[in-house]
């Protein structure tokens, strides 16, 4: 999947600091006097609403991304978990906020696109009522084992698998690692038994503790965990290697063309207006590039892959057509 990676040029002009370039090439900006004052957000508490538990990819990236958001707007921001129906609850309570910008949701864009196809009574619908402000990061799954599992390469995991099934952590159940694990099992003919968990990071303390032998989830939270040696790494699901990960083999070098992983984005309630949805938009895709950032970010193992609303939102809607048939394939339904 091809995704938007913008020049800095590209970043400054949504920043708006090239404000005549960007009248030139017809992009609107805010008007500071009178559409986006410079204090919309001065003095006031933003939060951001993570709806996974705290240690994973989007809590990581709320909580590197808080301090200099609250610098360039002047305000309060605070990060607040609200976890629970894979995620749902969250953006639930997201999705019916007041649409002012004071309320944002960062999450796993491609769990939140899985959701409509999955649950038969979601009490909101994301394409209607939460609107995209900025992609910001995408971090490949992980697939590692506890360090005794006797495996080393996938193909080797895939037959211990076919002697005995293995344990296999779920994050969430049908989330985006959940559906990877499928596809996997199907490609390969891999063997798992799921043990769900409300978190990653319950999946990955019990995948560490030994009570799961395998486990996928993002790289951003399980890459620590790789280095520390509590966890041993078989592949990753990036199309092609990681540079945070020297000679650790693709899933697709074995089962081709497979790729996963999560994107963390960030979105507002439908109908915030378009002065403020540009200045989150912009204070966000330029945050994400500090080099402070970037770099925290990229050691840990995401990878900085950005869009501005547009393009999220048909990369949304993409993906929730995408994953529909996945998750109808499985049979997959949850209340």
């Amino acid at each position: 999947m091809q995704i938007a990676h913008f020049p800095r040029r590209r970043i400054l002009q949504w920043a708006g600091l090239s404000a005549v370039a960007m009248a030139a090439a017809g992009v609107s900006t805010p008007s500071r006097a009178a559409d986006a004052p410079a204090d919309a957000f001065a003095g006031k508490t933003i939060k951001i609403i993570v709806p996974f538990t705290a240690g994973g990819s989007s809590d990581i990236i709320a909580r590197a991304i808080s301090t200099p958001l609250a610098e360039a707007l002047k305000a309060t921001v605070v990060v607040d978990n609200k976890v629970g129906a894979n995620g749902n609850i969250g953006a639930d309570f997201v999705a019916k906020s007041a649409p002012n910008g004071l309320t944002l949701l960062m999450c796993d864009v491609r769990a939140l696109a899985i959701s409509p196809s999955l649950y038969t009574q979601l009490p909101f619908d994301p394409s209607k009522n939460l609107q995209p402000v900025a992609m910001l990061a995408y971090s490949p799954h992980l697939l590692v084992v506890h360090p005794s599992v006797a495996a080393n390469t996938l193909p080797e995991l895939v037959e211990l698998s076919k002697k005995k099934p293995l344990s296999f952590a779920v994050t969430a159940l049908a989330s985006a690692p959940h559906l990877a694990g499928i596809q996997l099992q199907e490609k390969t003919g891999a063997k798992w038994e799921y043990i769900p968990y409300k978190g990653g990071s319950q999946a990955i303390n019990d995948t560490i503790a030994g009570q799961a032998e395998v486990l996928m989830n993002g790289m951003l939270a399980t890459l620590p965990f790789v280095q520390s040696k509590r966890l041993k790494i078989i592949a990753v699901s990036s199309p092609k290697p990681m540079a945070q990960l020297p000679g650790v083999p693709t899933i697709g070098d074995t089962v081709k063309g497979f790729e996963s992983g999560t994107w963390q984005g960030v979105m507002a309630p439908a109908g915030l207006p378009a002065p403020q949805l540009e200045r989150l938009s912009a204070e966000l895709l330029r945050i994400i590039h500090l080099p402070a950032v970037r770099e925290q970010l990229i050691a840990q193992g995401a990878d900085i892959s950005t869009m501005p609303p547009a393009e999220m939102s048909s990369f949304f809607e993409k993906e929730r057509k995408g994953w529909a048939a996945v998750v109808a394939k499985a049979g997959l339904k949850l209340d």
